[in-house]
């Protein structure tokens, strides 16, 4: 397993040892003891995944204490275009973000600590995206920051008109009118 850090600290890409042949490949996704090693101690509780059409665009979320979530992310078939945006206000890139492709065939994971938005738009049809969890989820705590909001600058790869949102996903606050509870 190789782990990279990034220019927002705390984010981390993880790259999975994989061993091919002729019947496909193996991997390992998760070794507590191997991920301890590169630093994410997390105690995981919960697995969730989603199957989304191309284009489809989930974020930018987040949980509020005492129900924060860090999320260790990746695809196993199709392509997405992954970000995390800090919202850690003592943080020196607060209000920064970081994006990362995930698909299927490069395998690559990415660790997302509490204290980030966290969304990803669909590069392709028939993507499945899965994520550990370190909490579990909680209506009352959600929060989220409008996935275009010019202030953050995300190029998603797409034009708006073609981005396929939730109702929800569709009035969250901008960035300037969120108030961060990190």
């Amino acid at each position: 397993m190789n782990v990279t850090t990034t220019n927002i600290e705390g984010l981390l890409i993880i790259e999975p040892r994989i061993f091919p042949d002729d019947r496909g490949y193996f991997y390992e996704s998760y070794n507590k003891n191997k991920f301890a090693e590169a630093g994410i101690t997390a105690d995981f509780v919960q697995d969730n995944q989603s199957f989304s059409h191309k284009g489809t665009l989930r974020g930018l979320h987040g949980q509020a204490n005492p129900f924060a979530q860090g999320k260790l992310v990746r695809v196993l078939q199709g392509r997405v275009l992954d970000v995390a945006v800090d919202i850690r206000k003592n943080s020196p890139t607060y209000g920064r973000h970081f994006s990362i492709e995930l698909s299927g065939d490069n395998h690559k994971q990415f660790w997302v600590p509490p204290g980030f938005l966290h969304g990803f738009v669909t590069l392709e049809d028939n993507t499945i995206f899965t994520y550990k969890v370190t909490n579990f989820y909680d209506k009352a705590s959600e929060i989220g920051v409008l996935w275009n909001d010019p202030t953050l600058g995300i190029g998603w790869g797409i034009n708006e008109s073609e981005a396929l949102l939730s109702p929800k996903d569709e009035v969250l606050p901008a960035f300037a009118d969120f108030v961060s509870p990190f």
